[in-house]
């Protein structure tokens, strides 16, 4: 998927957006290109932690707009990223128990913002989101949250495992949405919680299962097998809110 009006094509562009430390969610460069120019988008890059794809000079051709991508194109997010200390501190200021969503493998920019947008009605103080294997904050992402992304932070982090074992030591817990869990009416989720939510498709992935303390699923009487997931974000999110008030 493309986003137009935030892809930067052009050595000297890209150089320009990483030290002005835009946000860029992904970098491609061309596979072999080793000049002066790229080895310092490299470098840039590594600094900030960016995604780096090396890819064929025919697919930047295909992915560029104007033609003149010199080897290399970014993706930049629409909004800045929080930190999780942010969320936290969110949560504080307002003088509540935290409410954190985090997002296992959300790769469509639709879902993310209509959780981002649920996220905010349902109070949550943030939501988290890995770097690898997800959608950032894409133009998409900024368009179906209605306006949410300028009140619920975002956080970006490399590993979602270790940032769940760093928030266990600060007090939260985690319950996870999946089908093989206990009915969401028989669990107690008051207190300091996050809530985690995966792609329907894979749903959340072996690694950060594990690390929830409690898996919840949803009671379903159709014929289908699953919600999507920003559906089922929404609907536990409020049993949460309900247990909460």
């Amino acid at each position: 998927m493309r986003y137009e009006e935030f892809t930067i094509e052009g050595r000297n562009a890209v150089i320009e957006a990483l030290r002005a430390r835009k946000p860029i969610d992904k970098l491609f460069i061309q596979d072999g290109c080793q000049d002066g120019p790229i080895t310092t988008i490299k470098r840039e890059a590594k600094k900030q932690d960016c995604i780096v794809k090396f890819v064929s000079r025919e697919r930047l051709d295909q992915m560029s707009g104007t033609g003149k991508h010199q080897g290399v194109i970014a993706y930049a997010a629409a909004y800045t990223y929080a930190e999780v200390e942010d969320i936290l501190q969110q949560a504080k200021e307002k003088g509540e128990p935290p409410f954190v969503f985090l997002l296992d493998n959300i790769e469509d920019p639709h879902n993310l913002g209509a959780i981002i947008r649920t996220a905010n009605l349902a109070g949550a103080h943030g939501v988290i989101i890995p770097k690898n294997r997800a959608v950032g904050l894409t133009a998409v992402v900024a368009r179906t949250s209605a306006g949410a992304l300028n009140y619920t932070p975002v956080a970006k982090v490399t590993n979602l495992s270790k940032t769940i074992e760093e928030l266990k030591r600060q007090g939260l817990w985690f319950v996870c949405a999946d089908m093989s869990g206990t009915t969401m009416y028989q669990l107690d989720l008051k207190g300091p919680i996050g809530l985690v939510i995966g792609s329907e498709g894979e749903g959340v992935s072996r690694l950060v299962k594990e690390k929830c303390d409690l898996i919840a699923s949803i009671p379903m009487k159709g014929n289908i097998d699953s919600l999507n997931a920003s559906v089922a974000a929404g609907v536990l999110a409020y049993e949460i809110v309900r247990q909460r008030m």
